[in-house]
């Protein structure tokens, strides 16, 4: 595993997903594992690990690759050896069932896509072919997107992968299938136009569908299989992340996103079917620097704009809005008004805030008193949330005049709501640190009952990652029995036996031995400990305090970890009473 760290460095694995920023010997960046607008994940590239002091993700270059790509470690570790061109290593039994599993739905797939493009090109029925025509996709943007066409058949696409040596059963797991309750299997996709979707790493990961009649539903997409989940994935981007532009155009449908890549903009890419989400909010954030939503202007794309504008607010993702007019959608304005009308259209997009102003006038009679106060409470709502002064006091000007009210009036108005919104902040979360408290600690729920020891421990660990060549002393001084916390006591004993091999402590020593939140919190441990360096005085007042607990509870020499448990249990209960 050395060799295959020293091979990935971390900072460059990181930066495939995200936009690092050095700060010192650290890199910080935006989490790519919860949503925020402030970067909180650090990278220590002395260490080759990292570390969100946001959410408590952490580990090393193989925790980060299991995580942001849902892979489970031998096939995290599978992908970074064949990233350096290393030789893969072996797998047990299982991880070989699963990443052949992998592997057969991204072969079907591929295979699937092949048929399907070869269907709407050379196949007899003409209607996939017609379609895309009247929709004046050109040839090569059909190409380009390998888009193809499922025909009015039930078996046609099931025999067809047969014959190439894949089971009823694979075909299911990958999606391209269905079985029903008499146990027969059948094709998923029937007389439908197909927008196959592909992964940043240029795999086809599942299928989009549109009906060419009246049926229900009008798009079909693939279900969730191993490869493939649709809320983390977008629709052309493996297209959109190579864009030379660092905007990035939003769009609600496979159709408007051809039409508005076939005219020239290739930054644009749509969800799959569903609202976004915020996995899909946080990987645009990832390759853009703000965003423009070309949602269609009737109301549920209305609705869906505002709740996509809350999600890329929550990663701090500036954001524009697409106000078009004379058409329902950009694969109309497009045809009716040209490209270049268009990239105005772009250009001129106006700001998430003005929008969420314009809002406010829903469904108001501004003829009306209770209107006009109607009107100037959610105006004050709405701008008590831009959190920098200026800009803040730019747009009370502007909503002042528009309204037409003194200035002072809605900046006092403003003020109090403030004021207000910075106390029920806090209150929440002193409400949040409160249930947080009172909540169980999954990982090591034993140090909630022993706080006292749970803190010396994580101090010896820190200690002992820190100078791994004194672990003899260590083990001598305090054997993992004395540890309280089970889990502790886990990461102890494991740390000492591997650094009878090795002569430095890395944190890849422990990643095929402990799931990604545990090499969070072990990881959480070592950082601490950079900040915090553990003396020789300080470890020893951990080891009194561990040595005095023992003590107190009285075990035997030969003790089991079982005796241990119930001891402590009792030393619980003592104290409860």
């Amino acid at each position: 595993m050395y060799r295959l760290r020293e091979s990935n460095d971390i900072v460059s694995a990181f930066g495939m997903y995200v936009t690092l920023k050095k700060r010192g010997r650290t890199h910080v960046c935006n989490c790519p594992f919860h949503s925020e607008k402030t970067p909180s994940c650090t990278v220590y590239p002395d260490t080759q690990s990292f570390y969100c002091f946001g959410c408590g993700a952490g580990g090393d270059v193989i925790t980060f690759t299991m995580k942001m790509e849902n892979l489970s470690y031998m096939e995290a570790v599978r992908m970074l050896a064949q990233r350096c061109g290393m030789e893969l290593p072996t797998q047990n039994a299982d991880e070989a069932k699963t990443a052949k599993r992998r592997v057969r739905c991204l072969e079907i797939n591929r295979e699937a896509a092949n048929f399907f493009y070869k269907q709407l090109i050379s196949g007899q029925d003409k209607r996939g072919l017609h379609y895309f025509a009247e929709r004046k996709l050109s040839p090569a943007i059909i190409k380009k997107y390998g888009l193809g066409y499922a025909p009015d058949d039930w078996n046609m696409l099931r025999d067809h992968l047969r014959g190439l040596g894949y089971s009823d059963e694979e075909l299911v797991t990958a999606g391209v299938c269905q079985q029903a309750q008499s146990g027969k299997v059948y094709d998923n996709f029937r007389n439908r136009v197909i927008f196959p979707i592909v992964d940043l790493r240029g795999n086809v990961i599942g299928f989009g569908g549109r009906v060419l009649d009246d049926s229900k539903p009008k798009y079909l997409n693939t279900g969730k299989t191993p490869v493939f989940d649709k809320g983390r994935n977008l629709f052309s981007m493996q297209f959109a992340k190579n864009a030379a532009s660092t905007t990035m155009i939003l769009a609600e449908g496979y159709m408007d996103v051809i039409a508005i890549h076939q005219a020239g903009f290739e930054n644009v890419v749509a969800t799959l079917g569903t609202a976004i989400t915020p996995d899909q909010a946080r990987l645009i954030s990832q390759y853009a620097k703000e965003v423009v939503i070309a949602y269609d202007s009737d109301g549920a794309g209305q609705a869906a704009t505002q709740k996509a504008m809350n999600h890329f607010s929550a990663v701090g993702l500036p954001t524009r809005i697409l106000k078009m007019e004379g058409a329902k959608d950009p694969d109309e304005f497009i045809k009716r008004y040209g490209a270049e009308q268009f990239r105005i259209l772009i250009d001129h997009a106006g700001d998430a805030l003005n929008f969420r102003l314009d809002k406010c006038r829903d469904g108001l009679d501004l003829q009306t008193e209770i209107g006009k106060t109607e009107l100037l409470r959610r105006s004050v709502n709405v701008l008590a949330e831009i959190t920098n002064p200026l800009e803040r006091e730019i747009y009370i000007g502007r909503t002042a005049k528009e309204l037409e009210i003194r200035v002072e009036t809605l900046q006092m108005q403003v003020d109090r709501a403030v004021r207000r919104t910075v106390r029920d902040t806090k209150q929440s979360q002193f409400r949040a640190i409160e249930a947080q408290a009172l909540q169980r600690d999954e990982l090591n729920p034993q140090a909630q009952q022993f706080p006292k020891e749970s803190r010396a421990e994580e101090q010896i660990l820190s200690y002992l990652m820190h100078y791994p060549e004194d672990y003899a002393m260590l083990w001598s001084e305090l054997p993992p029995t004395y540890f309280v916390t089970e889990f502790h006591r886990r990461v102890y004993e494991t740390i000492c036996r591997m650094l009878t091999d090795y002569t430095q402590f890395h944190l890849s020593m422990l990643a095929d031995k402990f799931t990604a939140d545990e090499m969070g919190r072990i990881t959480r441990i070592q950082v601490k400990g950079r900040e915090f360096p553990v003396d020789r005085d300080t470890l020893e007042e951990c080891f009194t305090v561990l040595r005095n607990f023992r003590n107190h509870v009285q075990p035997s020499q030969d003790m089991s970890d079982e005796d241990l448990r119930k001891l402590l249990a009792q030393k619980k209960n003592h104290q409860a009473k």
